[in-house]
């Protein structure tokens, strides 16, 4: 099955039943390439770019993490979070250095929503505010704004998601991985991490544990960026999926990769090296359905 899978053409989801399947097998690859002008020295790279064993109804069933242009074996470790990381020491990169993943999930129905220990919901990781969700005063006031008493943490989450969806326009380029919360909230426009901060900074306003994700959306050309909202669900607490860039829950045509604090703690590919400023990046990625199994009449 995963060498079908690893091989496989992949298929038009758009014409398929993802939400009535019983299964869904997914393939993701993805590289990351650094050309430099010069030899550089001292490589330290970090990627954040591996799915977890297991995120909900998400399992990862295979996947490959390659070193190519230098001689090097990356190192794969699990943080106390969670999150899958990779971390690759280089000592002198001539002149590029390629990283490949390939990966085969598969989505099972019926294995549970993503779930969290229930102290998570107190954790002040998923409550406090960081460098980049800090809020200004019309955060702040648009929180009050949005407030009401008795509600549940879910249906405030829900709120949100839309408020920020209505409120803000997608555009490329304007924004960067250092841009805020308030300062994408300020020019109302930005890209799919600045609708996550801002909806983070809006339920830690309004009380709500809840954390950024970093994933994959079927149909879209690079990585994506969620919410998960933390409530409480039986002895344990429930991670609940908003996507306030497209206005709604985060179904079955999304991959999760990693969960933190904001973009700055689960950044695809992070890293330094000794040597003149010349790096340039560049990215491919391609996620796709390659097997789907109807459920049972």
């Amino acid at each position: 099955m995963l060498a079908a899978a690893v091989a496989a053409p992949l298929l038009d989801h758009r014409g398929l039943d993802l939400e009535g399947a019983e299964r869904i097998t997914y393939r993701l690859e993805q590289t990351f390439r650094y050309d430099y002008d010069e030899p550089v020295q001292s490589l330290r790279q970090r990627l954040v770019v591996v799915p977890p064993e297991r995120h909900g109804d998400l399992h990862r069933r295979h996947h490959a993490l390659t070193v190519h242009g230098v001689d090097a074996a990356p190192v794969e470790r699990v943080e106390a979070g969670g999150n899958t990381v990779v971390d690759v020491h280089v000592g002198r990169v001539e002149r590029h250095v390629e990283f490949r993943l390939t990966a085969v999930l598969e989505r099972v129905t019926g294995t549970g929503t993503a779930q969290v220990p229930a102290d998570a919901l107190d954790d002040p990781r998923w409550r406090t505010p960081t460098a980049l969700t800090t809020p200004d005063a019309e955060l702040t006031a648009w929180a009050q704004r949005l407030h009401r008493t008795g509600e549940a943490p879910a249906g405030t989450a829900a709120r949100v998601c839309a408020a920020v969806h209505e409120r803000m326009t997608y555009r490329f380029g304007v924004t960067g991985t250092r841009t805020t919360a308030a300062q994408a909230l300020a020019g109302g426009v930005g890209v799919c991490q600045d609708y996550a901060h801002v909806v983070l900074a809006l339920l830690h306003e309004l009380g709500v544990p809840a954390r950024y994700v970093s994933g994959h959306l079927l149909g879209q050309g690079g990585t994506h960026a969620w919410v998960e909202a933390l409530v409480a669900d039986g002895d344990g607490a429930a991670a609940l999926p908003f996507d306030a860039c497209n206005g709604r829950s985060a179904g079955r045509t999304y991959v999760t990769v990693a969960t933190g604090r904001d973009y700055a703690d689960v950044a695809p590919t992070s890293g330094s090296y000794v040597g003149p400023p010349t790096g340039r990046l560049r990215s491919t990625r391609r996620l796709g359905v390659v097997d789907v199994v109807a459920a049972a009449a």
